[in-house]
């Protein structure tokens, strides 16, 4: 699955989970890093309006769909993929780096956050080992000196694997600079995926994943926020899928 911004073209080239694992396990295996973003809707809305969003999303190595909409996109295309949401990427990928002896990193939210996040994280897989973690203070630039300096300080700490948790588009913008300052290690954009864990935000719950409306859900809990929010997604989508008809066309 392909999307079109001008001249910029934004592909979704990890199919399904087992292609994700091979990369990741080649990549490691070869001391080499990679960065690691999950599309959705709202991810779209903000590469349409943000050149430097579609930069740094150029600079990922890797990018799955996060959201149902990308998946049904993908099968009207004529090029399907399965959904690999950032959250729900994190206990699987941990489970990878602990058999691996690959070294975590935790970055963004809060202290707190992080604290009962590596704990969490650390009991629930065996042998896993958060060797850092770092919370950016209020106002961080995520391409400024002062994310350098927090680059520096976990690829000093011999981590391999880095969850990235500041939201779009900070969190790409801060793993395609993660790419050059330390490019032995893997950057995963994750969003909120350690706030779950840390039970500060909940998830959907199972009824709501499986009629595929977790979006409504979360709309529900937080209106104020979040009705703006998917009003651009439902703007855009129509668009989108126009041209996930056009490119099954060009295949057949």
């Amino acid at each position: 699955m392909e999307f079109q911004f001008d001249a910029r073209k934004i592909d979704v080239n990890v199919p399904n989970w087992a292609v994700l694992e091979a990369r990741v396990t080649e990549r490691w295996a070869q001391r080499k890093g990679f960065a690691l973003a999950t599309i959705n809707l709202d991810h779209l809305v903000k590469l349409g309006a943000s050149a430097d969003f579609r930069s740094a999303y150029a600079a990922q190595d890797f990018v799955c769909a996060d959201g149902n909409p990308i998946v049904w996109m993908s099968h009207i295309a004529g090029r399907p993929v399965s959904l690999i949401p950032g959250s729900e990427a994190i206990l699987p990928l941990a489970k990878m780096a602990a058999k691996q002896g690959v070294g975590v990193a935790l970055i963004g939210s809060t202290d707190p956050v992080l604290k009962a996040a590596s704990a969490y994280l650390e009991r629930e897989v065996r042998d896993l080992e958060v060797v850092c973690c770092i919370a950016p203070p209020m106002g961080f630039d995520p391409a400024g000196d002062d994310a350098k300096a927090i680059l520096e300080r976990v690829a000093d700490s011999g981590a391999r694997l880095c969850f990235v948790a500041m939201g779009a588009p900070r969190q790409e913008v801060f793993a395609a600079l993660g790419r050059k300052v330390a490019p032995e290690v893997g950057f995963v954009s994750i969003g909120a995926g350690l706030d779950f864990f840390a039970g500060t935000q909940k998830r959907a719950p199972e009824w709501a994943q499986r009629l595929q409306v977790e979006w409504l859900w979360r709309m529900m809990s937080d209106p104020k926020r979040l009705a703006g929010r998917y009003l651009k997604c439902a703007a855009i989508l129509p668009r989108h899928m126009s041209r996930a008809v056009m490119l099954r066309l060009r295949k057949d």
